[in-house]
């Protein structure tokens, strides 16, 4: 069965690699991109990988009626017009903040409120790995922020197998590429400033906490560094468990967590130069790559996660939500696998 499906702010890295995604995709046919800034220009105008598509970019004022719409706009665009959203689709896959964490009470803390708090506990959040029974069916699914999808996907074998609980405080330090501000991304994202930078902008209270705390159980002291790349998401966990454990605890929970995940890759100090998760070797790709090591002296658990943040962390999530809530097989197009060598992500 093929469904048809829009882009709302398709003019945006996510969008466009939302539009790169469905072009491809074996069982959705691309109808419609929007975006306000670029109405009627090619999609190629804005994204050059795209001179191919023989699409415009449309006014998002007038949407075609079609299976699944994804929005990737602004945060409080969806809230806004989710109801609009519905009467063209079916399904709405939304890669904002709009629907992500489960209560008003957390929008009110993290972001500005919420216009629509009587949504939120229908939202699936769209972390398949996490939410996979959850899915199938869904008619709103939020995706998971970039920085939290990181950390979630690190954390998450030690979470399950109870050395991380409520009662402790992983430290977690998160390095983003630039693309992570978005394609009007201000001064702050501009190359001469960007470059060369280990910038901590948020050393605390990065609203993603707020759903590592949602969806994980446990509160993290968290803080995010600007480093000088485009794509790409390293986050490195500090973990001291109460009790000793082994290399061989280690991998046993990843591997009982990950071994049947088709896109997650567990990276623990093999052979090589890629001995640990590095954003690079999944640029592009809808792939994580997670691993650990053992400090002996102390005891402490380092846990090491990679993604590309505008593709596991963004569009490549939505559409493996996608997959999973419609019934499609879940790897459907999202097989790429990355190139190596390649330039910096």
């Amino acid at each position: 069965m093929s469904y048809t499906a829009s882009v709302v702010g398709a003019s945006g890295f996510a969008g466009g690699e939302l539009l790169r995604l469905l072009a491809d995709h074996p069982e959705f046919s691309l109808v419609q991109a929007t975006s306000r800034s670029k109405t009627n220009r090619t999609v190629g105008h804005a994204h050059p990988n795209l001179r191919d598509l023989d699409l415009r970019f449309s006014t998002p004022d007038d949407l075609e009626s079609v299976d699944v719409l994804f929005a990737a706009t602004p945060h409080g665009v969806s809230m806004a017009e989710i109801d609009r959203f519905w009467d063209s689709a079916d399904t709405v896959v939304d890669l904002s903040a709009d629907f992500r964490l489960p209560s008003e009470a957390l929008y009110d803390e993290y972001y500005d409120g919420h216009s629509r708090p009587e949504l939120l506990e229908s939202a699936v959040y769209g972390l398949v790995e996490l939410t996979r029974e959850e899915l199938p069916g869904a008619d709103l699914v939020a995706t998971g922020g970039c920085n939290a999808t990181a950390t979630i996907l690190g954390l998450l074998p030690l979470v399950d197998a109870g050395l991380v609980d409520g009662t402790q405080q992983p430290v977690v330090d998160v390095k983003v590429g630039s693309s992570e501000g978005g394609a009007g991304g201000g001064e702050a994202s501009s190359h001469p400033e960007r470059s060369g930078v280990v910038r901590p902008y948020a050393p605390t209270g990065h609203r993603h906490e707020a759903e590592i705390a949602a969806f994980l159980g446990l509160d993290v002291a968290f803080s995010v560094h600007a480093v000088d790349m485009i794509r790409g998401a390293s986050a490195t966990w500090h973990v001291f468990p109460d009790e000793p454990v082994s290399k061989r605890d280690l991998w046993g929970w990843y591997r009982e967590r990950y071994e049947d995940e088709p896109f997650v890759d567990i990276v623990a100090g093999g052979g090589g130069v890629y001995r640990y998760p590095e954003p690079k070797t999944v640029a592009g790709t809808n792939r994580a790559e997670v691993g650990f090591a053992l400090d002996p002296s102390n005891g402490r658990v380092v846990v090491i996660s990679a993604i590309d943040n505008v593709m596991k962390g963004a569009a490549g999530q939505a559409v493996h939500a996608a997959n999973v809530a419609l019934g499609i097989e879940e790897t459907a197009g999202l097989n790429f696998r990355g190139l190596h060598p390649v330039g910096a992500p």
